[in-house]
Formats: structure tokens, sequence, C-alpha cells
């Protein structure tokens, strides 16, 4: 994964969260997904600016732990900690090369991480390494590109990104660009791994009760555009979600 792609962007980060797929389709499907966290240790991997990780200790978690690979990233969100005191801690970290961790979580969470592997190898050392810093029991949450997403469907656009195969083919899957709509636009390179890959992956690491939970559209994007609007996205969602058991 390069990490300059995304210490390049920085806090303008956040605004990927006000587009009409991320605040309409990814946030609130997939803090549907995690479910109530009062009262849990969550561990925030790839967590960026640290979005998720304040939404997570304003929602009642007992504590919460951001590690993201980019030093800008955790930087930003350590401004908004600082902006805005909830108690979460950020550090950067490399999730295939996890250091052992004090505790261990009730939740992780993995949001666009585990399609930044450069191979299956690295994928397996991740998830071993997020087993690794679970309770037994304890859940993984990811969000990533939807392992069989059709690129010659009609345009993300009017959602706010684009998604588009870059024609590269690493071990996992196609390699993919997507672009936040932003002014300026802000765009990055991942992959699209397939969905054997992410399951022999996480089953190797331990993991069980693998499940894939489809991207829905919130009660209040479909009042504030219509049903009509959101289609196309429904008919070929970018982004999926999984969720499976330590």
């Amino acid at each position: 994964m390069s990490v300059q792609q995304y210490d390049e962007i920085g806090e303008a980060f956040e605004g990927f969260k006000g587009l009409p797929l991320a605040q309409y389709g990814e946030v609130p499907s997939f803090l549907d997904m995690v479910g109530d966290v009062r009262g849990k240790t969550v561990l925030d991997l790839a967590s960026g600016t640290g979005f998720y990780s304040r939404e997570f200790k304003r929602r009642g978690a007992a504590e919460v732990l951001g590690i993201d690979i980019s030093g800008e990233m955790v930087a930003a969100a350590r401004t908004f900690e600082e902006r805005d005191p909830l108690g979460v801690r950020y550090e950067v970290g490399d999730v295939s090369q996890l250091r052992p961790l004090d505790a261990h979580f009730d939740i992780a969470t993995g949001v666009q991480l585990l399609n930044y592997a450069e191979d299956i190898a690295a994928m397996e050392r991740m998830c071993r390494n997020v087993r690794r810093s679970l309770k037994t029991g304890g859940e993984f949450f990811v969000l990533a590109q939807t392992p069989d997403y059709r690129f010659d469907g009609p345009s993300l656009a009017k959602y706010g990104f684009l998604c588009e195969a870059t024609g590269e083919e690493i071990e996992t899957g196609p390699r993919v660009r997507i672009t936040a709509l932003l002014d300026p636009p802000i765009s990055f390179v991942g992959a699209c791994p397939r969905r054997e890959v992410y399951e022999q992956c996480l089953r190797a690491a331990g993991f069980s009760e693998l499940t894939w939970v489809p991207l829905e559209v919130s009660e209040a994007g479909v009042r504030k555009f219509g049903p009509d609007f959101w289609a196309d996205l429904l008919a070929n969602p970018p982004l999926e979600m999984l969720r499976c058991r330590a």
C-alpha cells in the first residue's frame, strides 16, 4: 500500500464522509452492522482521520484505539481529538506488521484495510494480527470494494465517487482507482480482492461465521434524493461489508 497517497490527503479525507455514497450508504450501513458498542473496547484499523473511532466513542465504547499506516492521517485524527476530546487514542502502525497490543479487544473494524494487501500472504498476516488482537468470540467488521463490482456499469459520479479498474491485476484481484469528487478531486489506488481471497485469509487466521453484508441506503438518503436516484448504486454497489468472529 502506498502510504504517500494518504499522507498527501490529511484532513481533506474527512470530506469523503459528506459525499452521498458515504453519508447515506457506507456510514449508516457500517455503523448498523457493527451495532451496539456501549461498554465495549474497539480497535479501529486503517482508522484514517478517526471518523469511525470518534463515532464509536460517542456511541458509548469504553475504549477506542485507532491505528493507521499514515502518519499524516494519525496527526489529523489527533488534531480532531484535541479540538473535541473524546478519549480516543491513535497510533501509527502497519496492520501487516502490527505490534502485540497490551489488551485484547471486543471488536475490530477495518474500513478499506484488507484491500490494500499487496498479496495474499500480506492479507493473511493482517488477518492473523487482527485475530491475535481480539478476545475469543470478538468480532471483526470489514468494509471494502465489492469483489464482483462491474466496472462497466453506470457511473457513480452522482453519488460523489468514481470507481475505475486501472487495468492492472495483482495476486488478490484487479487494481482499482477510487476518486472522491471533492474540490479538488482526490484519487487513490487500491485493489478489489476476490471473494475467496478474503474468505481464505480470514479462515486461515482462525475467524469463523463469515457473513457478507450488503450496502444499504439509509431512510434519510431515500427521503432526500428519492428511490430512483439510488437505483444504479443498488444495482451495482461498489462497496460490500463482511463480518466474522474470532
